[in-house]
């Protein structure tokens, strides 16, 4: 199944919140913000792997992508 998110343009945040790392993730055409909290322990990668996952939920969510 091809990336719904390939050739957009996704701004991604991290903040450390002590033991939580925030990471918010932005569609720059949709200006659809999302945001997710989880330990700093699972790394960066495993963090924006699920903030683009609930990005593509929302942009789905709301029909503007398939």
């Amino acid at each position: 199944m091809p990336d719904p998110l390939s050739g957009r343009e996704i701004i991604i945040e991290f903040y450390s919140i002590g033991p939580l790392v925030k990471v918010s993730a932005v569609d720059v055409l949709t200006m659809t913000e999302i945001s997710i909290q989880g330990p700093a322990s699972a790394g960066d990668a495993i963090l924006k792997k699920n903030a683009l996952n609930r990005l593509t939920y929302i942009l789905r969510k709301k029909g503007l992508i398939v």
